[in-house]
C-alpha cells in the first residue's frame, strides 16, 4: 500500500492532482481544502490512503494526517465511500464537521454535499465521541510545528488554523515564528 507520496504538483483538475514522484506520476484524488494547497509545480509531500479494489486502484491524498484521519472516519460509516468523504470533507473545515458531529447537528451536516437526514444520523451515531483532532508525530515540518505549538500551551483548534496558513516553504525556525506571532493573542 502507498501510505505517503512526496513530488511535484504536475497537473491539477479537481478532485485530483497528478504528482510526479520519481518520474512517474500518481493521480491522488483530493479534497477541496487539500488542492487549494496545492498549486501546479509546487513541491509537496502527501499522506496517502490507498483503495484498493477489483476495477482498480485509487490513491486519496491529504496534506495533514489529521484529515486523512477523519476520511478514514469517515468511509467506516455506512453509507459513506472514499469519492462521499472526499465531497464531505470539501464541503467544510476539518473544525466545523467536527464540531457539527459532536453537537449532533443534522441541519449543519445536511449542508454538506451529498448529505442527506439519514447518512447526518448514521454519522453522528458512529463517530460522536470517537474523534480526535490531534496529529501524530510525523515527518513532516508542519506536523513539528503542530507539536512545538502544542507544547508550549496553545489551543489545538487555534494551532491548525494558524498551520495551515504558514508558508511551508520557509525554514522551520521562522515558520514557528511567524505562528507564535499570530497565535500571541489566541491563548
Amino acid at each position: 500500500m502507498i501510505g505517503y507520496l512526496q513530488g511535484v504538483v504536475k497537473w491539477v483538475e479537481p478532485p485530483a492532482i497528478v504528482l510526479l514522484a520519481h518520474d512517474v506520476g500518481y493521480e491522488v484524488i483530493c479534497s477541496a481544502t487539500t488542492l487549494s494547497e496545492l498549486p501546479e509545480g509546487t513541491k509537496t509531500a502527501l499522506w496517502i490512503y490507498t483503495q484498493v479494489r477489483e476495477d482498480g486502484i485509487q490513491l486519496f491524498g491529504f496534506t495533514s494526517q489529521v484529515e486523512k484521519k477523519l476520511f478514514e472516519s469517515l468511509i467506516k460509516v455506512n453509507g459513506i465511500g472514499p469519492k462521499m468523504a472526499i465531497q464531505i470533507l470539501s464541503g467544510a473545515s476539518l473544525e466545523q464537521l467536527i464540531d457539527a458531529i459532536e453537537q449532533q447537528d443534522v441541519k449543519a451536516l445536511t449542508q454538506l454535499p451529498k448529505v442527506g437526514k439519514k447518512i447526518a444520523e448514521q454519522m453522528i451515531l458512529t463517530l460522536k465521541g470517537k474523534l480526535v483532532m490531534s496529529s501524530p508525530s510525523a515527518p513532516s515540518v508542519s506536523d513539528d510545528l503542530t507539536s512545538a505549538l502544542s507544547h508550549l500551551g496553545f489551543k489545538t483548534l487555534d494551532i491548525q488554523e494558524v498551520v495551515k496558513k504558514i508558508d511551508k516553504k520557509k525554514p522551520f525556525e521562522e515558520q514557528l515564528r511567524s505562528a507564535l506571532s499570530t497565535l500571541g493573542g489566541a491563548r
